[in-house]
This record gives C-alpha cells, sequence and structure tokens, in this order.
C-alpha cells in the first residue's frame, strides 16, 4: 500500500524495531535451536523470561481446579466475568496485587489498591505514564545502559523523547548527581523541557540494585528541578542477594511532600513469570495522574478470567510467601551456573544481584575498541555461535563490547550446552585475551543482510519524532 495512504505514525520508523535486540530474535526465530529436531541452532539468550518456577504455579493450579474452572465455591462464576467490566478492575485482584507488590518488599512498604491502576504489562503501564506526565517533544532522562524496548515503549505513540543519562563502568554504572545534572542541561540546549526521570529499578540490562544513597539522589533531583520520578520495578521479585531491593516507595516513607511525583511500574511477567498472561500496574499517590491512567486504561485491559485466577491465587498466603523465596533461589543458582560458565572461557561479568540476565564484558575480544567493533563479535556470536545475546549498543550503552545475556528462559542443559559453544569460540581464537593487543587479520566474512551492516549506527542514534 503507498505510504500516502498511511498516517504520519504508520509510515514513520520511529518504533525502534530495526535494533540488533529485536534483530537478534529474527535471527533465533529463523534457526531455533531445539535438543532434538535441530541441535545446531540458534539459543535464544536475548529474551529475559522466567521459566524456572512454573511448576510452582502448574502444582498450586492442579490443587486449585476451581480457579482454573472460573468457579467459588463450586459454582460457575462465568457469566458475571463474560459481563461488561469496570476498567477500575477486580477488586479482589487489585488487593492481592498490592498485598503482593507490599510482600514481594518485605511488607516494609505497605500498598493501597485504590492507588493501583491495571493495565496489559509493564509495556503499556510505562505509555500510559508517558501520555500523563509529557506532551509531544518534551523529554524524560534514562540512565545508560537502558532496556532497548523503552525507545519503542516510550516514544513511538507519545512524541516524547528519551535523553540518556550517561553512566560509566568505572563506578558499576551507578547514577550520580553529576550525571544527572549533565543530562539535564543537555536537554535543556536542546530546548527540550524535561519532565521526568525513569530507572529500572532493578536494573534491566545491568541487574543490579539501586542503593539507598542513588534512590535518594534521584529523589532530591526530581525535587529540585520540580519533575517526575518513574521507578519501573518489574524486577523487584528477582533480587537474590546482598544488599537486596529498595523500592523507591521506602525511600520516600519519611517524605510525604514528594510522593505525587513518583510513580511505580510492576508487572507479573518477570516475577511469576507470566508475561503471556499481560498484568501489568501503575502505582501513584497523585490523585490526578491516577483518575487519569484509570481511564486510559480501558485501551488496555487485563481480562476478567485472568484477574479471577490470579486474584485466588496471590491471596494464598503461605503460596505467595514459599513462591517468592524458591523462586529467588532458582534464579540464583542459575545465575551462578552463567557467571561460572562465562569464566570459564575468561569472560567476567558486572556483579549483579537481581534480574534475570548478566551483563557481560567482552571488551577483550574486540578487535577495535568501537562500536564497529562490538556488531563485528555479535554477528560472529549470532551467526557462527549460535547464541543471541543483545549487544549493549542496542541498550544504548556509552562503551562497546558490553552484551545482556540472559539464563532463566532455558533448561540448565541448555544453558551449559551454550557455554560449551562460547568457550569453545573463544578458544578457536587462539584464548581469551585475543584481540586485547589489537586488530587481528580476519578470515573472509560471509555476506549478510543490508539491515546489519547499518545496525552500529542505528543503535546509537536516537530516534526523531515523525
Amino acid at each position: 500500500m503507498p505510504q500516502m495512504l498511511l498516517s504520519r505514525k504508520a509510515a514513520c520508523n520511529t518504533h525502534g524495531q530495526d535494533s540488533s535486540y529485536f534483530l537478534g530474535w529474527q535471527e533465533y526465530e529463523k534457526n531455533p535451536y531445539d535438543p532434538r529436531t535441530n541441535p545446531t541452532g540458534i539459543i535464544q539468550m536475548g529474551l529475559a523470561e522466567n521459566q524456572l518456577s512454573f511448576d510452582l504455579i502448574e502444582s498450586w493450579l492442579e490443587r486449585h481446579p476451581d480457579a482454573v474452572g472460573l468457579r467459588r465455591d463450586g459454582a460457575l462464576v462465568f457469566r458475571e466475568l463474560a459481563l461488561f467490566q469496570d476498567y477500575h478492575g477486580l477488586p479482589a485482584f487489585k488487593k492481592a496485587l498490592a498485598d503482593f507488590m507490599g510482600e514481594l518488599r518485605g511488607n516494609k512498604v505497605k500498598f493501597e489498591p485504590h492507588k493501583l491502576v491495571l493495565s496489559a504489562g509493564s509495556t503499556s503501564a510505562n505509555e500510559t505514564l508517558m501520555f500523563c506526565l509529557a506532551e509531544p517533544g518534551e523529554a524524560f532522562l534514562l540512565p545508560t545502559p537502558y532496556y532497548p524496548g523503552f525507545d519503542r515503549d516510550l516514544k513511538w505513540r507519545t512524541g516524547a523523547e528519551i535523553v540518556p543519562i550517561h553512566c560509566s563502568s568505572s563506578n558499576g554504572f551507578r547514577v550520580t548527581k553529576a550525571a544527572l545534572e549533565k543530562a539535564y542541561q543537555g536537554a535543556r540546549k536542546r530546548n527540550l523541557r524535561v519532565k521526568g526521570v525513569l530507572v529500572t529499578n532493578p536494573s534491566n540490562p545491568l541487574g543490579t540494585t539501586m542503593t539507598r544513597y542513588e534512590l535518594d539522589t534521584l529523589i532530591d533531583f526530581v525535587v529540585a528541578k520540580d519533575i517526575h520520578l518513574i521507578s519501573d520495578e518489574i524486577y523487584s521479585g528477582t533480587s537474590f542477594d546482598a544488599p537486596g531491593f529498595v523500592s523507591v516507595m521506602e525511600a520516600i516513607e519519611d517524605r510525604q511532600h514528594v510522593s505525587d511525583r513518583i510513580h511505580v511500574v510492576y508487572s507479573l511477567s518477570k516475577d511469576l513469570g507470566l508475561p503471556g498472561f499481560r498484568v501489568g500496574a501503575i502505582y501513584s499517590n497523585n490523585e490526578a495522574v491516577v483518575a487519569a491512567a484509570t481511564k486510559m486504561s480501558s485501551f488496555g485491559l487485563v481480562s476478567s478470567q485472568t484477574q479471577y485466577l490470579l486474584s485466588v491465587l496471590l491471596s494464598d498466603k503461605e503460596f505467595t510467601r514459599n513462591y517468592i523465596v524458591e523462586n529467588q533461589k532458582r534464579i540464583k543458582e542459575r545465575h551462578d551456573r552463567l557467571v561460572q560458565g562465562l569464566r570459564r572461557s575468561g569472560i567476567s561479568c558486572l556483579q549483579s544481584n537481581a534480574g534475570l540476565f548478566c551483563w557481560v564484558d567482552m571488551r577483550h575480544l574486540l578487535n577495535s575498541n568501537t562500536f564497529e567493533g562490538e556488531m563485528e563479535l555479535w554477528k560472529k556470536i549470532v551467526y557462527q555461535v549460535g547464541l543471541n545475546i543483545s549487544p549493549g549498543s542496542s541498550c544504548h550503552s556509552d562503551e562497546p563490547g558490553w552484551f545482556r545475556v540472559c539464563f532463566a528462559n532455558m533448561s540448565a542443559a541448555t544453558l551449559d550446552l551454550s557455554m560449551q559453544r562460547l568457550q569453545d569460540f573463544v578458544a578457536s581464537r587462539g584464548g581469551p585475551n585475543d584481540g586485547a593487543s589489537g586488530p587481528r587479520r580476519q578470515k573472509k566474512k560471509p555476506s549478510l543482510g543490508k539491515w546489519i551492516l547499518t545496525l552500529s549506527s542505528s543503535d546509537r542514534i536516537s530516534d526523531r519524532g515523525c
């Protein structure tokens, strides 16, 4: 269809789908690994799914057939669930979700159900907050590296802009007051009005939790600039090691005068491993934001039967307590398995304590300390090694050679195979330090599609609105 027959939004290329983050998935889908039918296929290590505790949920479902069968005390509730749904959500589910969010935070903070707005996943929640807090052309500051999907979630339909807060490996990519101020002033020079800061805590892709000092720095900054702070806490239940997860809601416990500018995004996609259920939420003390977001939620509701099933599951306190502990234990075990596998190849990663991935340092494997060198290495890992991992440039990293590697969306055997493949690849190059002393003579590379030849620049350039 000619583009002249499409809307301006449909015809423009600001979705971010041409990022190597998404294109790596496409290569995986063309040649997916299967231990029986395609043992040489690409192993998907670019997908942050939690498949480690499905058996716990499946066991609960088998013990509670009424919830699965849409029954209450043996009687069908199909009719009431199938009819009109108020976009405020089912009260029983909102209470159960609010209680679960508090439980994940050690009950150090309490969430009130009437301040929750349900959404079809955290993607919808983050976009809704952009619509509520920013006009097209206004900006949010995000620490780098950040989740590649934010280029789509925050910008594509809203017209908002992202301005990076440049963080460095020299301090573990921690957010500093100086970096915040530099990003803010940089936005001002571009004539962008800054409306807020958005952080992921625990961080995607770093796999680290924010310190209390960082949270206090962020809160002081948004108060001083009279802007908002969004804390995407979708990975809050994945924290498996010290120092532990501290929610922004806990950080403002004694600072209630700032509470109306603090907003939390949450989802059951990572902690319960239910991305297909599309259950997300916004939590805010700002009544105007809650009211506006609730109206907008009619464009992305969570189905009534999903809310009903999960209200029963999350109301089972014995189950949720045991699940949280066991899930975190399994994540730590799988994390440690990945780290040990990487070490056998002479590869290290940022010390992490949360998330479903590691931020892996392959700088010593680059043939040149550039993003072109990073893309060259990434292509080899995808095509020669058969692993889809996410290059740091897709996460807007300032330093070439870092990669996000996921570990919770596969079996232990598949993870071990991926590490063996990587070890063989590094060994074939002459050792883990090969490339550190300078460029090597390269064999002629196979012809690649045009899309992959332009990735090193497209991942680094911020999209402009159409």
